[in-house]
C-alpha cells in the first residue's frame, strides 16, 4: 500500500489530488498537511511516503523555500510540485531543484492521475508545452525578467542591487536604513513580482543582466512619507 503526502491549503484541489492518486491506487494511505510545517509533522511520524506533492503558494513559506526545507531533511523522498504558476521559468526551476515533476492546477484529474503514475515510475513529468530543462535561452530569460523589473518600486530596486550583491536582510536594512522587517516584505515582493521564488536563483539570474538605478532623489525617505 502506497503512501502519499499532499501539501496544499486549497481543500477542493487536495480533494482533487486524493482522487487522481485513487484512479490508479484506489488503497493509497493519503496524508494532508496544509503548510510546511504539517507536512514535516507527518513525515516525522509516518516516514514511509513514497510521494509528495507540494503546493509552491502555502502560508508559512516562500515559493521554494517550502521545498528546500523537506529536501533538506528528507532528500531521497520524491517531490512533485503542483502549481497554478505555469511559466517556463518556474518549471524549469523546480526541475532543476530536484522536483520529480510539475503538475499544473489547470490539469485534468485524468492527466494528473496519468502525470503521477509516470512519476512513480521513475520518469519526471512537466507539462505537453514545456520542452525541456534549457528550454528558454538566455536572451528570451533576460527579456522576461527585464519586463518584470519594471514592476519593482525605486526602493525594490534598491534592494535587489543589495541582494545581488550577496548581502543579507540585517545587513540591507543596517545599509538602506530600514527595520529589517521592512527588508523581509520588500525581498517577497521583490520574488513574488520576478517570479523567481528563490533568492540564490534571483542572485545567479539577476547577475547576468544590468539592472536599473533608481531615481537618487527618491532616497530612503520615501519610505517614510506618509
Amino acid at each position: 500500500m502506497m503512501g502519499f503526502l499532499i501539501i496544499d491549503d486549497h481543500p477542493l484541489f487536495g480533494e482533487a489530488l486524493g482522487n487522481a492518486i485513487r484512479i490508479s491506487h484506489p488503497d493509497a494511505r493519503i496524508y494532508e498537511a496544509t503548510s510546511i510545517k504539517g507536512a514535516l509533522g507527518i513525515l516525522a511520524s509516518e516516514p514511509n511516503i513514497d510521494l509528495a506533492l507540494l503546493d509552491l503558494l502555502l502560508p508559512d513559506v516562500v515559493g521554494f523555500s517550502g521545498f528546500q526545507k523537506i529536501r533538506d531533511r528528507y532528500p531521497r523522498l520524491p517531490i512533485a510540485i503542483v502549481s497554478s504558476e505555469e511559466d517556463k521559468h518556474t518549471i524549469r526551476e523546480a526541475l532543476e531543484m530536484g522536483a520529480v515533476g510539475y503538475l499544473p492546477k489547470s490539469t485534468s484529474l485524468g492527466e494528473l492521475s496519468q502525470a503521477i503514475a509516470r512519476v512513480l515510475s521513475g520518469s519526471v513529468s512537466a507539462p505537453r508545452d514545456f520542452v525541456a530543462v534549457g528550454a528558454l535561452d538566455h536572451s528570451e530569460t533576460a527579456r522576461t525578467l527585464r519586463e518584470r523589473i519594471q514592476k519593482l518600486t525605486p526602493q525594490q530596486i534598491r534592494v535587489l542591487h543589495l541582494i545581488i550583491r550577496g548581502l543579507q536582510n540585517r545587513e540591507i536594512a543596517t545599509e538602506l536604513k530600514l527595520a529589517e522587517s521592512t527588508v523581509k516584505a520588500h525581498v517577497t515582493e521583490i520574488l513574488r513580482k520576478l517570479k523567481l521564488f528563490s533568492r540564490n536563483k534571483a542572485i545567479i539570474e539577476l547577475g547576468k543582466i544590468p539592472l536599473p538605478v533608481p531615481d537618487a532623489c527618491a532616497g530612503t525617505k520615501a519610505e517614510k512619507a506618509p
